[in-house]
This record gives structure tokens, sequence and C-alpha cells, in this order.
């Protein structure tokens, strides 16, 4: 049995009404969850307040409700605890009824624009290579040891993530690795996790939409980090130019990872291939069979994170060569026949974009044409679109503009505003076509032997999604099968 004022410690509570002495049966956010004995926490959404279904709370029996503004008429009984922040709230009170999960693991958050999936998966493949019991929670996944469970977040909310990290004690896992999204931080699903570690990758141009600035969104990254214990360590890219920012007030151990200035993790390439890298990190050379620069950089992330959790020198590097590509980032295929190259990415950033363009351009020989399928998604930060497509014909010899996810837009009006980055020497690179699976099948109709399609922008996802319909849809399949079709 928990008492409601055993799941309030460390709340920043500024009123209660009604007895906290009482028992709960469990909490949530969502009224239509709610039966007896619970806790209600009501959350202010971007599209709901969860303040207008107090009373459909106290209706299925709620026997608490924390909120930021009490309701009009209180009823006897019911204890209402009034608090600053519900969001922050409801990520402390998660944590004190899983009973502080997070400290009985070592967890670690990876935040940054790009590479949070590559290096949280990667890390989580080297651990359970080495032997460990892992916990990952991801943009493609939640995994609890050999368990898995689906996730539609970046970084779900903090009731879902302290119920998996206590699964994750009850399983017996040592390590977790932690996608850590801007939004989740400025939304406080982060608060109260006890972090081992945290690891900044990079940043560029993405989520405006929702912090409305650069500055705004570098310095959400940049809490996170300050939030860390002295007993935590902080590794940041010194490559990017936020990468010192980053640190600056945190009291965590620093860390640095580059490939051109000098750092505690010095990375260089030695071989860049289509089949892999042969890198040397640290004076010590790894071969490993992920691909570009980009990936250099997660590599080093991973290889220093793996030694500040205590591998061994040689297990890391061992283990690096063993890791495989995560889902949808830089996965690729060749066709049998006419040895055509088809790559699936997540880049949906100008900068994602262009590293993986510039990869590809950095391996193949020019004597081939590359053919870039990509679209920008619906109902997110629309600045980035005319940038996407100036990336994408500046760097390819052939664009197919398409579809993403349009959400509630219209995917047309999308697709106009990515054309508009397009410069007027690169028009006769172009095309539109707004279906996706069509625009897929005619960058395998123009391919020639040994030519490279690359399909950006939805990479691990499998589907579609338009006017909060999600249908079936899968980049690496349908490639996969036009391919097929083509080399009959």
């Amino acid at each position: 049995m928990i008492l409601l004022k055993d799941i309030l410690y460390r709340v920043s509570i500024e009123s209660v009404i009604g007895d906290t002495n009482v028992a709960i049966q469990n909490i949530d956010f969502d009224s239509r969850k709610i039966s007896l004995n619970d806790v209600f926490v009501a959350i202010r959404g971007e599209a709901n307040d969860g303040h207008e279904f107090i009373a459909k709370a106290e209706e299925n029996g709620a026997i608490a409700v924390v909120c930021e503004e009490l309701p009009a008429k209180q009823i006897n009984g019911i204890t209402y605890v009034l608090v600053e922040n519900s969001k922050e709230a409801l990520a402390m009170i998660a944590n004190n009824f899983y009973q502080q999960p997070s400290g009985k693991l070592k967890l670690v958050g990876v935040t940054g624009t790009n590479g949070k999936t590559t290096i949280s998966s990667l890390l989580h493949q080297l651990f359970t290579l080495a032997g460990y019991k892992v916990g990952l929670i991801s943009t493609i996944k939640i995994v609890v040891g050999e368990e898995e469970f689906s996730t539609r977040l970046t970084t779900p909310d903090s009731l879902t993530i302290n119920k998996y990290l206590k699964k994750m004690n009850d399983a017996g896992v040592e390590f977790c690795f932690m996608e850590v999204s801007s939004h989740g931080i400025a939304q406080h699903r982060t608060a109260g996790l006890e972090f081992k570690g945290g690891i900044f990758t990079n940043l560029s141009h993405d989520h405006l939409d929702y912090h409305k600035s650069f500055q705004e969104y570098r310095d959400v990254k940049k809490k996170f980090f300050d939030e860390l214990p002295k007993s935590a360590f902080a590794i940041t890219n010194s490559d990017d130019k936020n990468g010192a920012f980053m640190l600056q007030n945190t009291k965590a151990t620093k860390k640095t990872y580059a490939l051109k200035t000098n750092a505690d993790y010095k990375v260089q390439i030695i071989e860049n291939e289509l089949s892999g890298l042969l890198l040397k990190i640290n004076n010590n050379e790894v071969w490993s069979t992920l691909i570009g620069n980009f990936n250099a950089y997660n590599l080093g992330a991973i290889y220093a994170a793996a030694d500040l959790l205590g591998l061994k020198e040689l297990e890391n590097l061992k283990y690096i060569s063993q890791l495989k590509a995560v889902s949808g980032r830089f996965q690729y295929l060749i066709s049998a026949k006419e040895n055509i190259t088809a790559i699936v990415d997540y880049a949906h950033t100008p900068d994602a974009l262009q590293n993986v363009l510039e990869t590809i351009n950095a391996i193949r020989t020019k004597n081939e044409e590359l053919i870039t399928v990509v679209g920008c998604g619906g109902d997110r930060d629309a600045t980035k679109r005319p940038i996407m497509g100036k990336v994408a014909s500046d760097l390819s010899t052939k664009v197919i503009f398409t579809s993403d996810n349009p959400r509630t837009e219209d995917p047309d009006r999308i697709i106009e505003e990515v054309e508009a980055g397009v410069e007027a020497h690169n028009w006769s690179k172009i095309i539109s076509i707004t279906n996706r699976k069509q625009a897929i099948k005619s960058a395998c109709a123009m391919a020639n032997a040994k030519d490279i399609i690359l399909i950006a922008g939805k990479g691990h996802e499998t589907y579609q999604e338009v006017n909060g319909v999600r249908s079936d849809f899968d980049d690496i399949k349908i490639v996969q099968e036009m391919l097929e079709q083509f080399n009959k």
C-alpha cells in the first residue's frame, strides 16, 4: 500500500485541501483511465487541458486531484493538491510511485538534433553483446531485457518512463540508454530521474515550430546537462559549435569526443567506404560496418560512454566492430541484377540530409546518378522546408520531392514550400510526385546500373500519417519490392 503523502515527496506544492494520509491505487493524467482510489493529475497540453476533465476523474472514483488551478467546487472526501507545474509534479509523483527506479540502474541520456536514436540503440546493442541485461527507451522502441514494446514519442511521458524503468528493475536490468528530446526536457518528462551520464551529439535546425527560436531550442538542451548530478558524466561533441556551451554549467564530470579538434576521445577516419569505416579511436584501430562521417561521430560518443561506464578498452573495440546498423539509419540494400544501391535514412532535418548526401558523395565514383526521394512532415517546423529543398537539389544529381507524413496539412502545399528553396540552376534536376509509393517507383525506374537511390525522411517508420490516420508504409520494403520488379 502506498499513501498519497509518499508520492508527493519533492513535489513543489502550493496548497492542499483534504487528507494526504490516504491509500492510493494508481496515478494517471487521462481521466478516462481513472478508477476507484486513483490520483488524477490535470495536465495542460497543446490540444487539451486536463483541468477541464477533473469532474470526469472525480466521477470515475479519483481519491485525489493534482492541478494548477482548483476546480470551482471541491468534493468532500477528495484531496486537492495545488501545484505550480503539473507536468513537473507528474514526473516527481511517477518517480515516487514506482520507487525511484532510475536510481537502481545506470541510466544514460542522449540528446542533440541528430544521432540520438543511433547512439542509444547501439549502446544498447553493445552492452547486450557484452553480456549485460540492458534497457532502451528510444524513438523506435522500448526494450526491457529481451522484451520489446512499441512507442510513438522520442521521449515518452514521465509516467511511461518510470513504469518501464520499474519493469527494468524487476527484470534485473543494469544499464538503460534513453533518447532525451527537447520536447521531453521542456515538458519536464525527465524531471526527478537520476542519470548516470549524458551525451550531446550536435545541434542544428529543428523543432522551431515548438521552441520559436534556435536560442530557446539550444537552451532547453543545455538544461538537461545543467541538472546532471556531480556523480554523473557529461560527454559532448567538441567539434560542434554548441558543444562546450552545453557543459558550461554542469556539475557532472566533463568529457569530449571529436574528429577535427583535440578531445578526450579522438576519432580519425582512415577508410570510409560503402562497406564500412576503418577508424582510429585514441590510437586504437577498429573496423565498423557503419558508414559515413556522422557515424564516426556516433561511434566516438559510444566508445566514450562505454569507457566511462567501465567497459575495458579491448572489449569496447571488439563490440564496436560487431555493431549493426539501426533500422532506418543509413539502411541499404543492393539489387542483384543491376547493382543499384538503395539507401533508407531517417534524415528529416537539413543538417541530417546534408550529412547523408555528403557521405554518399564522398564514397561514390561520380560516374553514377544519385537520385534522392525526400519530403517534409506536416504540422511541424515549416521553416526548414526550403532548406531541405536546397540541400537535396544541391547535393543530388536527380531529386523527387514527395509526401512524408502530411498529417493535417495539404501535401502539395508542403512540396511547394520545399521546392521554394531550389535555386534556378537546379530546377532541371527535380520533379515532384505527391504519392510516396509512386515517387519511390519512379526513382527505381530512373535508376540505371550502379546508380544510388536515397529515400530520406521516414527511416524506421512503418506508416504514413494523413489526417490522423496511419496507414502501413515501409520505405525499405517498398524500394525492395520495386527493385525486384524492375530486375525481372
